[in-house]
């Protein structure tokens, strides 16, 4: 059983995006992702106002073993980020699907290269 919520998308740089409500979606990153980077100790988010585009990087996560880049999975305008997550970082080890969501997204185009969960639970135990 997949402990990625199978209401959500899921990119190969292994971020995911909610349905999108209004045209607003959410951005986090996945527990297998945060789990690999180990305990997340500053996060750089994008600039409410900021364009982000698909696949590119919006952003960087900082752990005790390294720093990641974060890539938007869509393109849009960010209209929201998440500053408890900047001010505890840990969260995105703790509540990778909750509260440690990291920006909202206005979506510009939907994305096509997105998985379900269980192509991405196929993808990261490939």
């Amino acid at each position: 059983m997949s402990i990625n919520p199978e209401n959500l998308r899921y990119s190969k740089e292994h971020e995911w995006l909610s349905a999108a409500t209004d045209g607003v979606a959410t951005v986090g990153i996945t527990s297998h992702a945060a789990d690999a980077l180990g305990d997340v100790v500053f996060v750089q988010l994008p600039t409410v106002g900021d364009t982000v585009a698909a696949g590119e990087t919006c952003g960087e996560l900082e752990s005790t073993k390294s720093v990641s880049d974060l890539y938007s999975p869509v393109s849009g305008e960010v209209t929201e980020i998440n500053q408890d997550v900047a001010d505890d970082p840990a969260l995105v080890n703790t509540a990778a699907f909750e509260g440690g969501w990291l920006f909202k997204v206005r979506v510009s185009e939907d994305p096509a290269d997105l998985l379900s969960a269980a192509e991405y639970d196929a993808f990261i135990e490939g």
